[in-house]
């Protein structure tokens, strides 16, 4: 066993975790990134479609933009945090600009734009439908540039906690030897991303397995809104995989078996760019009433014409190449609501803290609230560059207000002793795979585009049943190196403890929301439930309260497109 120490540690290398690490050492931090995976492989790269922001100089206004996303979130955000995130909002794509990041300009050379859903204004800057990749990569040359240590291909197993009740390290597994590690710190930041894979299908990749918001539940760390997840409107049927809204931005249109845009019904201001949550239960509806096709509509980018397809939307007329043999400037395309993104996350202010002292977090781990209950397309990658260079920022300076880190190396003797348990345990039939299709089969069939208590309940009966079988599971493989069976099992371990918390918060949330729509409470209850579900760890389960909702100036309304 090695002991590493550094001021500051950011778990997870997307978008959030980069710019975190940059933003700490930029303010003097002794700074390490720790990764599960090599940094550009992070779920970053998944984002296609663009990033929001209302640039002031092109008449735009971010006061415009805050309204926009207070009113796709259903009233659920806090005002008062997606004021800052709009506000600093231009001055981070021109950064991000002077980084490298060559986005899409329009025909007079100045930074192009594309309209996304839920707002009047084209204010999602882009690099064609590749924007998460190419702001990873340019902003992994800035890590490379800083000279950042990165813990590359290590997973973090908990969170160490000294004396009072501070996190102060990370207790992490070398994939290359299977070794424990500490690493000390006087602040950990957490952007490990999502809760994707609790789900299934999801867009998501496999790597997507609510880490961060298990490691922070552990320790005490509240978590809020969990019920609140996004289904985004168009994802191939069978594996999940994402089609972008940039699409819809450029124009695509949605029809039915008797090819009617069925969006005229349902959103007639805003059609096919109305707000995700919107979106797909129009999709759902037409599915569910007979005018779909084999489970889906069809997207239809014909009239747009295949020299737009193949510029701007090549990635996507790939995937539907590779993966449906549909060619994008020939055929429509079938799609459906699929899970997507967790709205919900762990409980921070717009500095990234948490109750729990020493412990951040920042990115789609962490919930300010900019989302609410529903995001709109494009603000998650804006999340990730406002929160994470926040959260960077007062890491930093909350570390150089910490004394010497006092934490035993013993501490490490807690996860060895687990995982040594899991190791010799005599295998069955249940494997981390098994136990996680049907985790996510459940969900997906019980906390979904549509929702009711019989089939919440369900899913939550099937999530600690699931638990149960998870306390004899074996791990096949005995080895040491690279032991990827150990890893998903300590990660599906980290999915069920997520996923309860997502069912009790949506069976407690007895209205329709955002994303949360109930058939069995249609209708948007702001007397009883305009607040927010906030799930704490007691000694025997998951404890639920509530917090109030931030109001700056935008009152609930009711909200149509």
């Amino acid at each position: 066993m090695a002991v590493y120490q550094h001021d500051v540690v950011v778990v997870g290398a997307g978008l959030a975790g980069m710019r975190a690490t940059l933003a700490a050492i930029q303010k003097g931090a002794d700074v390490a990134m720790i990764t599960k995976v090599h940094p550009v492989r992070s779920h970053s790269n998944a984002a296609q479609g663009g990033i929001n922001a209302a640039l002031t100089s092109r008449g735009d206004d971010w006061d415009e933009h805050a309204y926009e996303t207070v009113k796709g979130s259903d009233y659920l955000g806090d005002q008062d945090a997606i004021e800052v995130m709009c506000q600093e909002a231009g001055a981070a794509i021109i950064e991000l600009e002077h980084m490298g990041v060559i986005f899409n300009r329009d025909e007079d050379g100045r930074l192009g734009t594309r309209r996304f859903g839920g707002q009047q204004r084209a204010r999602t800057f882009h690099v064609a439908d590749i924007t998460g990749q190419a702001m990873l990569h340019v902003l992994y040359e800035q890590i490379l540039k800083v000279r950042a240590r990165v813990y590359e291909e290590w997973f973090v197993t908990s969170l160490v906690l000294d004396d009072n009740k501070a996190v102060r390290g990370v207790v992490a597994i070398e994939l290359m030897t299977g070794q424990l590690h500490l690493i000390k710190a006087k602040a950990v930041i957490l952007c490990t991303g999502g809760t994707g894979r609790v789900y299934e299908p999801s867009t998501n990749g496999l790597i997507v397995t609510a880490d961060g918001q298990a490691l922070a539940y552990a320790v005490g760390a509240s978590v809020m809104d969990m019920e609140m997840v996004q289904y985004h409107p168009t994802t191939l049927m069978g594996n999940g995989v994402l089609i972008t809204e940039a699409a819809r931005g450029e124009g695509a249109y949605l029809v039915n078996k008797d090819g009617d845009r069925f969006m005229q019904k349902y959103a007639p201001n805003f059609m096919e760019l109305a707000s995700r949550d919107v979106v797909s239960r129009s999709e759902q509806t037409e599915i569910n009433e007979g005018r779909g096709v084999d489970g889906c509509v069809l997207l239809d980018l014909r009239h747009l014409g295949r020299e737009l397809i193949e510029t701007k939307l090549s990635y996507i007329n790939e995937v539907a190449l590779d993966f449906a043999n549909v060619n994008l400037a020939e055929q429509p395309l079938p799609i459906r609501p699929g899970n997507h993104y967790e709205m919900g996350g762990i409980k921070t202010d717009v500095n990234g803290r948490t109750p729990v002292a020493g412990l951040y977090a920042a990115g789609e781990c962490a919930c300010v609230s900019v989302h609410g209950g529903n995001r709109l397309g494009a603000n998650s990658l804006l999340d990730t560059i406002i929160f994470g260079r926040r959260a960077g920022d007062a890491a930093a300076a909350d570390a150089k207000e910490t004394g010497e880190v006092k934490v035993s190396d013993s501490v490490i003797s807690i996860d060895r002793d687990a995982i040594k348990n899991l190791m010799d345990r005599n295998p069955t039939s249940d494997t981390p795979a098994k136990i996680r299709l049907e985790m996510g089969k459940a969900m997906n069939e019980g906390v979904a585009v549509f929702r009711d208590e019989a089939g919440m309940q369900r899913a939550l009966h099937t999530v600690r049943e699931l638990r149960e079988r998870f306390t004899g599971l074996g791990v096949h493989d005995k080895g040491q190196v690279f032991n990827t069976n150990l890893i998903f099992a300590l990660e599906v371990g980290f999915m069920l403890e997520t996923a309860e918390t997502i069912c009790i918060g949506a069976i407690a949330r007895k209205e329709s929301r955002g994303a949360h729509f109930r058939t069995d409470y249609p209708n948007r209850d702001d007397e009883n439930f305009l607040k927010h579900t906030v799930v704490t760890k007691g000694p025997s389960g998951p404890v639920i309260t509530y917090s109030p909702v931030t109001v700056t100036k935008w009152k609930p309304q009711v909200r149509s497109y």
